[in-house]
C-alpha cells in the first residue's frame, strides 16, 4: 500500500508540474503579452493539472488507497469528478479575484495586472468585438489602476458577472 501512495504522490506531482508549465508558458517571457494564447483549452489544462489533481483528486485517491480500493474504474471515476470540481473551484476563484470583496475573501485580486490566463479573460476574449479586443490587448497585464479599471469596465460591458452566475447555476 505504501508504494501505491508514493506512486500516487509522484504522479500528482508530475501533473502539477505540467500545469505549472502550461501556466508559465501562457505568455512569452521577453515579449509583449499575446492574448491569443489565452484559450479555453489552455485554461482547462492549467486548471486540471495545476489545481485539480493535487487539491481534489490527491486526497480522494489517498483515501481510496488507504481504504483498499483497487486501481481501475473507481479511480477513473473519482479523477473525472475531482477534476470537474477543481475546474469549478478555479473558475469561482477567478471570479472572486475580480468581483470578491477583499474583506470577505481575505485577499486582493491581481489576475488582471499579473496577466493571468483566468476564466474571465478567456470569456472576454471569446465575446469581445474588435474594439473591445483592442482594449484587452492594450490594458490587460498592466499594473496600473487605470488599466485595471478599464478591464473591469470591459468585463462589465461584456456581462461577465452574469456569465459566471449562469455558469455557476448550470
Amino acid at each position: 500500500m505504501s508504494s501505491e501512495l508514493v506512486n500516487l504522490f509522484l504522479d500528482v506531482t508530475l501533473q502539477t508540474e505540467i500545469g505549472q508549465l502550461y501556466d508559465l508558458t501562457s505568455q512569452p517571457i521577453d515579449a509583449e503579452p499575446d492574448l491569443v494564447r489565452f484559450t479555453i483549452q489552455r485554461y482547462r489544462y492549467i486548471v486540471k493539472y495545476k489545481t485539480a489533481f493535487y487539491s481534489f483528486y490527491l486526497p480522494v485517491a489517498c483515501g481510496m488507497i488507504l481504504g483498499n480500493v483497487k486501481r481501475g474504474h473507481d479511480f477513473d471515476v473519482a479523477r473525472n469528478i475531482c477534476c470537474a470540481m477543481g475546474e469549478y473551484f478555479q473558475i469561482q476563484d477567478d471570479y472572486l479575484d475580480c468581483y470578491g470583496d477583499p474583506k470577505v475573501i481575505g485577499k486582493v485580486g491581481t489576475d488582471i495586472q499579473d496577466n493571468k490566463c483566468s476564466w474571465l479573460v478567456v470569456q472576454a476574449l471569446a465575446r469581445a468585438d474588435k474594439t473591445q479586443r483592442s482594449i484587452l490587448i492594450e490594458h490587460y497585464g498592466k499594473d496600473d489602476e487605470a488599466s485595471i479599471q478599464k478591464i473591469k469596465k470591459l468585463y462589465e460591458a461584456l456581462e461577465l458577472e452574469k456569465c459566471y452566475l449562469n455558469y455557476e447555476r448550470d
